[in-house]
């Protein structure tokens, strides 16, 4: 059932876009979109207004194939260029999107309807992330030692070669930090990459793309195509030689089968149903803080974000009166400024999602103590914050993700419940608990079947430390990104081994029995040596 709750405070509606988009600046960037002359076009509108914002030309599967022919041909010199060069781009691209970056808030708010403080923090992600594997990638890249089968004898050596040519499907939803993040340490690795981010937040990437050229990336290194899925996502990964994606379980499920068809690997960060544990020796007032920086960032279209709050039922009616005041303090609107704290949904099919969650679980006797409504008022797209309590496993989003500003609050009794609360989903991206002691925060984290997990923070925490990998366990999706492994799955290992003097078979004069023997022998001595 739904109760009386105040409205979130509104932003003075804005109506026209900034300065900075121009129509030459838009179809500039349009331009860049590799598709034939006379290509289909297709037009993408503001979430803010409604109103046209970009005209993109359609790629056609022959453009992806022509694209993919270009990538061959450019990776081959790139490969050889130095790594220091690399490196010395990827710095300046670094550079150019930290000197520019209102002009990327501007576009990521125009294309997402975000806040612009949600934007700013793609524009640091994005800068970590080139800094990052601009000055780590020699060494995950140089030739390494290993022990040889015999010691003394056998020279052994890993190398690293790049993989080709990488197809990359980047999502709407954070549009500068996973166009560009997973761009960089592919191309880092020598590789070439063919991408195709989703249509609504094409300008975006292509503003990354047009940096990174700025930059000095040799062209054809990088490349952009347009179009849906069903139309171009065979060309992609027939053309592919591996397969980073980031969007729903259900497609990533069929790529993992493509790609398992044409023996090719591919990473895939997919859905999640996140949860947040509230402990009973919280400090309240900054779990409710930290609650709602986990739940309503980009207007809950985050992956790591939170649907699922946990609190211990000795501290809950503390903690739901913190959290659903602040939640209610919550300013709404279109501004391309920093004064607002939630912005707009980006798609109607994702408010249409929000808002059937919504109404089915209220139906279904959930009650609501915030939020609750569409806010048509302020923009086509916007969604209030909502709390909910009451949820039960027969509603839709007891289980399925919701994307957007929503969040179900349940309780707990004792830290056992809690984790087989967390961990009763087949999802497992990101968690969240908040404690006062650290060493009962980390050791519960431990028991949570989740790819990250955070001690008294939202995602933030893991996700910024960029040295370690982040990626989602069960229906959340296969590899990782950041750290040695968000560059390392771009490379093709390879082991040189050079054995000198005596080789494995017996030497002059010693016959096979006493070979095995004297080889039997040698094993114990090493084990009993402590050798590995």
């Amino acid at each position: 059932m739904a109760t009386d709750h105040a409205a979130p405070p509104a932003a003075t509606p804005a109506t026209a876009l900034p300065a900075s988009l121009t129509p030459d600046r838009i179809r500039r960037l349009a331009a860049t979109v590799q598709a034939a002359d006379g290509a289909e076009r297709t037009v993408t509108r503001a979430p803010y207004t409604g109103a046209p914002l970009a005209d993109l030309p359609v790629s056609s599967p022959a453009d992806v194939e022509a694209a993919f022919a270009r990538a061959r041909t450019a990776q081959r010199a790139w490969a050889k260029t130095p790594l220091s060069e690399r490196r010395r781009i990827m710095l300046r691209f670094h550079d150019l999107v930290l000197a520019r970056r209102d002009e990327v808030l501007d576009l990521m708010q125009a294309e997402s309807g975000k806040t612009r403080r949600d934007a700013s923090l793609e524009v640091v992600d994005t800068a970590i992330t080139s800094r990052y594997y601009a000055r780590s990638a020699a060494r995950y890249l140089a030739p390494r030692r290993r022990r040889g089968a015999v010691p003394l004898l056998t020279r052994t050596t890993e190398l690293r070669h790049p993989k080709g040519v990488v197809a990359i499907v980047s999502p709407w939803n954070y549009p500068l930090s996973m166009a560009a993040g997973d761009a960089v340490p592919a191309l880092m690795a020598g590789n070439a990459v063919v991408q195709k981010p989703d249509t609504q937040t094409a300008l975006t990437a292509l503003w990354a793309l047009d940096l990174m050229r700025e930059a000095g990336l040799p062209a054809g290194v990088w490349q952009m195509v347009v179009g849906s899925g069903g139309s171009i996502g065979g060309a992609l990964m027939d053309g592919a030689d591996y397969m980073m994606f980031t969007g729903s379980t259900a497609t990533g499920r069929r790529i993992a089968r493509d790609a398992g068809e044409r023996l090719i690997g591919a990473s895939l960060e997919l859905g999640g149903k996140n949860a947040m544990l509230v402990l009973d020796d919280a400090d309240i007032g900054r779990a409710a803080d930290g609650a709602v920086a986990a739940c309503f960032p980009s207007a809950g279209q985050l992956c790591v974000s939170v649907e699922r709050l946990y609190v211990a039922e000795s501290v809950r009616e503390e903690f739901v009166a913190a959290f659903v005041a602040r939640t209610e303090r919550l300013t709404m609107g279109p501004a391309y400024d920093y004064s607002v704290d939630v912005g707009s949904l980006t798609t109607p099919a994702q408010l249409e999602t929000v808002t059937a969650h919504v109404a089915d679980a209220v139906a279904k006797g959930a009650t609501v103590l915030a939020g609750g409504r569409a806010r048509p008022d302020l923009g086509p797209l916007f969604h209030e914050p909502t709390v909910l309590t009451g949820v039960t496993p027969d509603m839709t989003l007891y289980g399925q993700e919701t994307f957007g500003p929503v969040v179900s609050l349940y309780s707990f009794a004792d830290e056992d419940e809690a984790v087989a609360r967390a961990n009763s989903t087949p999802y497992g991206l990101n968690a969240s608990l908040w404690t006062r002691d650290g060493a009962r925060g980390r050791a519960i984290a431990a028991r949570l079947r989740a790819g990250t997990v955070n001690v008294n923070e939202a995602f933030a925490a893991a996700w910024g430390s960029i040295d370690a990998p982040m990626g989602g366990m069960g229906d959340s999706g296969i590899g990782r990104r950041h750290g040695a492994d968000g560059i390392l799955k771009y490379t093709e290992p390879q082991t040189v081994a050079h054995q000198r003097l005596q080789g494995f078979s017996p030497p002059a004069g010693v016959s096979p029995a006493t070979w095995a023997s004297l080889l039997t022998g040698a094993q114990k001595v090493l084990k009993a040596v402590g050798a590995r």
